[in-house]
């Protein structure tokens, strides 16, 4: 008889513990329970200590905490009939975890599979230079209608974000092209400009010369000056008469007298 009493003492206990674990639940901050009372919806709980009754009640765990949703790379079409491959990621959480458990079966599949044929139907509507350009709007739009589709099962899109477009080794090659022949249309349009400056400047300075003949003299003079200050050599340069004119007069006045 004796040895049957701590027997009983360790069956009471498991039974007392089981029935505790069935009682007695806890949830963490990031944590809500949602419980059902005989099938029917309670509420949600948490977090902390939460008290059920034993076979009455049930409660599911729902995690609150921003999930990270990768969309694999798939094929699609552009707006201007560019195939290209491209993946992203989404960001959510769930906002009322008794929407997420009553009114969608798996919430996070069917946000998976949301994202999946919006990115392919938004993208479509877009062109390729859009689509490299003008990620950050695509995004944003993105995100507005994820969020808006997943409003009714209590699940919050926070951010989705276009990672990777790839182009075929074709379009690759064709937009290097395109990318060269701009460069060398820019650098034409470059020396033309400086040409033309050059020659509005030269225009300038030719009418000033006319208007003064000196300035073209000195302007003579000081050629000759770099000539002989940089090459040491011999240098045969024709002297205009005009130049001249000024000392025969002189010289003329001079005998005269």
């Amino acid at each position: 008889m004796m040895t049957l009493i701590p027997v009983v003492i360790v069956i009471m206990a498991i039974v007392v513990f089981s029935l505790l674990s069935f009682v007695v639940k806890i949830a963490r901050e990031y944590e809500r329970g949602v419980i059902f009372r005989l099938g029917r919806l309670l509420r949600a709980k948490g977090p902390g200590v939460i008290l059920l009754i034993p076979i009455v009640d049930r409660m599911i765990k729902m995690d609150l905490r921003v999930v990270t949703l990768d969309v694999p790379r798939q094929e699609m079409m552009t707006k201007d009939n560019v195939p290209v491959t491209v993946d992203a990621v989404v960001y959510f959480r769930v906002v009322n975890p008794e929407d997420a458990v009553v009114k969608v079966a798996n919430f996070s599949r069917a946000t998976y599979l949301v994202a999946q044929t919006t990115l392919r139907s938004v993208l479509g509507q877009h062109e390729l230079d859009e689509l490299l350009i003008q990620r950050d709007r695509i995004n944003h739009q993105l995100q507005l209608i994820l969020d808006e589709t997943t409003e009714p099962w209590g699940i919050k899109v926070t951010l989705v974000a276009v990672r990777d477009v790839i182009l075929p080794d074709t379009m690759k090659r064709a937009m290097a092209r395109q990318a060269e022949t701009e460069r060398e249309r820019r650098a034409k349009v470059i020396n033309a400009e400086g040409e033309s400056q050059a020659a509005g400047r030269l225009v300038e300075a030719a009418t000033k010369m006319a208007t003064q003949p000196v300035a073209l003299q000195l302007r003579f003079l000081q050629a000759l000056t770099e000539i002989a200050t940089e090459h040491n050599s011999t240098v045969i340069f024709p002297v205009p008469i005009d130049l001249l004119t000024l000392f025969l007069k002189k010289a003329t006045d001079d005998h005269e007298r």
